[in-house]
C-alpha cells in the first residue's frame, strides 16, 4: 500500500491509498478461507467448496467487500504514518472506480489535529494569592466537631426551633386522605425546612402527647401534580420532644475527639490543616489563571469534530452524575424544558474551551518533551489500587491500553501545568 498526500483545507486532510491487485487478491483469499464455511454447496462438504465455485454460485464479489474493508482498516494506521498526520476523527472513505484485476485507489478525508503555536507560556505574570485562615473558620470547624459529638435527649417542655420532634401524621385534602402523606415515628428537626413551608413552624410550642392540626398549602411547583397548589391539613401526634445536648468546649472535649490534650492544641491543628487546604487552593487558582492567560494569547481554531466529541463527553459525564442521583438525562431535560439539541448548544462553549485548553497544554508538553515515566504511571496506578483496595499487580494487569493512555495524559498535563507555574512571574 502506498499513501499519497493530496491537500489540506480547514484542518481536513485528503489523501489516497493505492492497493495493488496482488494485495487485494491476497486479502480476498484470506476472507474466503475465513468465511467459506458459511456458504453451503451441494456436492461439497461444509467449508470445502473452492472459491471459484462459491463465487459462481453466490456472486463474483461475495468476498470482495469484506476484503476491501479489512484491507483499508488494517492499512490506515500505516497510511497516516507515511504522510505524517494526526487524525482526530473518523475518516471519510470512498473508493474510486474499481475493476477486478486492477489496482484500487481509496480516497480518504479526515480531520486532523490543528497546527498552531501556543501563546507565551513561560514568564506569565500573575498576582499572588495569599492564603489565609480566619478565626471564624477555625471556630466553625470546632462547632462541627461539637455537633458531631452531641447527643439527643428527651425533654419535658414545649418544642423550640432546633429541637427534634418525633411525630405520627396523616395528610388530608378536604376530607380525603392522600397517598404519601402518612408516617409514624418520624423524627423532624424544627427549623430545618425539610417539610412543606409552614409545617415545622406550627409544631413550635407543642409538647409530647399533643395532637396538632397543621394547615399548609402545597407549593405550585410541587413534584406531585395532584397536590400542587392545594390546601391540606396534617393531623399530627407529637410522640416526643428532644433537644441536642452539645459537649462543653474544653480540654476534655479535645481529648475525647482528637489526639490532642488541650483545646488550644486542637484549634491549632485545625488552623494548620485549613491553611494547608488554603495554600493548595491558592496554587490551584493561580495555575488556572496562568492557563487562562495562555488560552487568551493562543490563536487556535478548534475543528468542529473535536468540539462535537468533547460535547458528547461532557454530556456523558453529566448523565453519569444524574444517574447517581436516580435521575435520567431525559427526565432532567424534560423538567428543564429543553431538547437534546438545545442542551448541546448550551454546553458547546464549555466544550470548545475545554478542547482548546487540552490542545494547548498537550502542544506545550510536546514542545517541552514532557513525558510520563513508567515509575510515575505505576505510582498513579498504585494510588488507585490503595483507594479501592485492589492489589496493585492485579489492577495493573487489568488496565487496558485506553486506561494507561488516560493516566499517561493526566501525568503529562500536570507536569506541563507545573512547568508553566514554576516559570511564571508571580507578583
Amino acid at each position: 500500500m502506498k499513501a499519497t498526500f493530496i491537500g489540506k483545507e480547514n484542518n481536513v486532510v485528503e489523501f489516497e491509498m493505492l492497493f495493488s491487485n496482488a494485495e487485494i487478491e491476497e486479502r480476498i483469499n484470506k476472507v474466503y478461507l475465513a468465511e467459506r464455511s458459511k456458504y453451503p454447496v451441494d456436492g461439497f462438504r461444509k467449508g470445502k467448496a473452492p472459491r471459484k465455485i462459491l463465487e459462481a454460485k453466490y456472486g463474483k464479489g461475495i468476498f470482495l467487500e469484506d476484503a476491501v474493508n479489512e484491507l483499508v482498516a488494517d492499512s490506515y494506521p500505516d497510511a497516516i504514518g507515511q504522510i505524517l498526520i494526526r487524525p482526530v476523527a473518523r475518516p471519510n472513505i470512498s473508493i474510486k472506480d474499481f475493476k477486478e484485476g486492477e489496482d484500487m485507489v481509496v480516497t480518504v478525508k479526515v480531520t486532523v489535529r490543528p497546527e498552531f503555536t501556543p501563546g507565551q507560556y513561560k514568564g506569565v505574570e500573575i498576582e499572588k494569592i495569599v492564603p489565609e485562615v480566619k478565626p471564624e473558620e477555625v471556630d466553625a470547624e470546632i462547632e462541627r466537631l461539637q455537633t458531631r459529638n452531641s447527643r439527643i435527649i428527651d425533654v419535658e417542655r414545649p418544642a423550640q426551633n432546633g429541637d427534634t420532634v418525633n411525630i405520627d401524621y396523616m395528610g388530608f385534602v378536604g376530607e380525603e386522605q392522600f397517598a404519601g402523606g402518612t408516617a409514624t415515628g418520624q423524627d423532624l428537626e424544627l427549623g430545618s425546612n425539610t417539610f412543606i413551608p409552614g409545617f415545622e413552624d406550627q409544631l413550635v410550642g407543642a409538647a409530647a402527647g399533643d395532637n396538632v392540626d397543621v394547615k399548609v398549602t402545597f407549593p405550585e411547583e410541587y413534584h406531585a401534580p395532584d397536590l400542587a397548589g392545594k390546601d391540606a391539613v396534617f393531623k399530627v401526634k407529637v410522640n416526643a420532644v428532644k433537644e441536642t445536648e452539645k459537649p462543653e468546649l474544653d480540654d476534655e472535649f479535645a481529648k475525647d475527639v482528637s489526639e490532642y490534650d488541650t483545646l488550644d492544641e486542637l484549634k491549632e491543628s485545625i488552623r494548620e490543616k485549613l491553611m494547608k487546604d488554603a495554600e493548595t487552593k491558592a496554587e490551584f487558582d493561580m495555575k488556572n489563571t496562568i492557563i487562562d492567560v495562555v488560552y487568551q494569547n493562543t490563536e487556535l481554531d478548534v475543528p468542529e469534530d473535536m468540539v462535537e466529541s468533547q460535547t458528547i463527553e461532557l454530556i456523558d459525564e453529566i448523565q453519569m452524575q444524574l444517574q447517581y442521583q436516580g435521575i435520567s438525562l431525559k427526565d432532567y431535560l424534560d423538567y428543564m424544558g429543553k431538547t437534546m439539541d438545545d442542551y448541546k448548544k448550551e454546553i458547546r462553549p464549555d466544550a470548545y474551551k475545554k478542547m482548546k485548553t487540552r490542545l494547548i497544554i498537550d502542544e506545550i508538553a510536546n514542545l517541552e518533551n514532557i513525558e510520563a515515566s513508567g515509575e510515575e504511571i505505576d505510582a498513579e496506578i498504585r494510588g488507585i489500587s490503595e483507594h479501592y483496595g485492589i492489589p496493585f499487580e492485579q489492577l495493573k494487569e487489568q488496565f487496558e491500553a485506553e486506561n494507561i493512555e488516560i493516566i499517561t495524559q493526566d501525568i503529562r498535563n500536570r507536569k506541563t501545568i507545573q512547568l508553566m507555574y514554576d516559570e511564571a512571574v508571580i507578583k
